[in-house]
């Protein structure tokens, strides 16, 4: 009897806590957005003002960018803010001032002022959705399909990978084209088993991380984690060449956010050395992967008077281990062949990967013992 009433108060307990984790997580998102719509306004309308609007916008712009990310870090990128200024003329005042019209007796605006701050909750009942999904919905050009699937997210309520799944197939023109709409939006509402988000999963969403200025020490894996420590530590013992610069490095290309593992500055060649782990075997994406994030590193990392980056995948695959170089887009084999005579001879990492790996396997299992 003991036994059952401790289990059903546990489950309470644990029903509670999934609830308010992601009832927390709904309303940071909520007010996050309102705030990004908010200051997407203020840019908008500040750049309204000045006489050459094009210029005045990139200025005004660039100097954010600055100063916002020097005070509060991370997420006030360049493309952040264009971002947020594209999110205001996307959803304009007049259907935010509708949607608060109805939640708050506050007024918007008094004597002309703008949205105060201690107005911004209010707000935030206009942004019903998590801020993900109206960054997912900015990339949909047509307001009619985007409103239809803003709508729909809402009424369904989709995750945000039910959301990216709904554009990439293409719903709204499929049901367009359809007889039997109905039945297709019967069928869209039912998840997938890869669909559904946790409480966890929603709170180290990258964009909460960035808004609530945390640190994002995710991993997917310990042994991933642990690798990563091992394989950094390794480098850095190999000589004085190698200077370490991060590790999980995140950067949103688009809608997606991706991590690099290890980030390296190699002093000899004068160049960054960005490093990927796969704990699995080497595929053609995962060099793809690679030469995005060089292109990356070449176009925002890379300083005046440095070598272009170059890229290691290392993959743990069970049975086997590997290590490649991504050299192909040097611009000439002079500077290839230099690189492959300075940086370490792959089959070292290898041996290093395979010894590692067996160590932090041992380690697991005498853990379990």
């Amino acid at each position: 009897m003991i036994e059952q009433q401790y289990s059903g108060i546990r489950a309470e307990i644990v029903a509670l806590l999934h609830a308010a984790r992601s009832a927390s997580a709904r309303s940071v998102n909520a007010l996050m957005t309102a705030s990004y719509w908010e200051i997407g306004r203020r840019i908008f309308q500040s750049e309204q003002q000045g006489e050459e609007r094009a210029e005045y916008g990139e200025a005004l712009v660039s100097q954010l960018a600055v100063d916002l990310t020097r005070q509060f870090g991370r997420g006030f990128s360049k493309p952040n803010l264009w971002k947020m200024r594209a999110f205001y003329l996307a959803w304009p005042e007049r259907q935010i001032l509708s949607t608060l019209s109805r939640e708050s007796a506050q007024p918007l605006y008094s004597n002309n002022f703008p949205l105060l701050p201690t107005d911004i909750q209010a707000a935030a009942a206009a942004f019903p959705l998590p801020w993900s999904s109206y960054v997912r919905l900015l990339s949909v050009k047509r307001i009619e399909a985007r409103a239809f699937y803003e709508a729909e997210a809402l009424r369904s309520g989709w995750s945000m990978r039910q959301l990216d799944r709904q554009i990439e197939s293409q719903l709204y023109e499929r049901i367009a084209l359809s007889r039997n709409k109905a039945a297709m939006l019967e069928k869209a509402e039912k998840a997938q088993p890869n669909d559904t988000m946790t409480p966890e999963e929603a709170i180290k969403d990258p964009f909460v991380l960035e808004f609530l200025d945390l640190k994002d020490e995710y991993s997917e894996s310990e042994l991933e984690d642990a690798l990563i420590q091992h394989l950094a530590d390794f480098l850095l013992e190999l000589g004085d060449d190698f200077a370490f610069l991060g590790r999980q490095r995140r950067l949103r290309l688009d809608d997606t956010w991706f991590r690099i593992d290890l980030i390296f500055f190699h002093r000899r060649l004068r160049c960054l050395v960005i490093i990927d782990l796969k704990v699995g075997s080497f595929g053609y994406a995962d060099a793809g992967q690679m030469h995005l994030y060089l292109n990356y590193a070449r176009e925002h990392w890379m300083k005046e008077g440095e070598n272009p980056p170059v890229g290691l995948i290392l993959c743990a695959g069970k049975g086997a281990a590997e290590a490649r170089y991504a050299l192909d887009n040097l611009p000439n084999k002079v500077l290839a062949a230099e690189y492959q005579t300075v940086l370490p001879n792959e089959k070292l990492i290898v041996d290093e990967l395979e010894r590692s790996t067996q160590q932090l396997e041992d380690r697991r299992l005498a853990a379990k013992k």
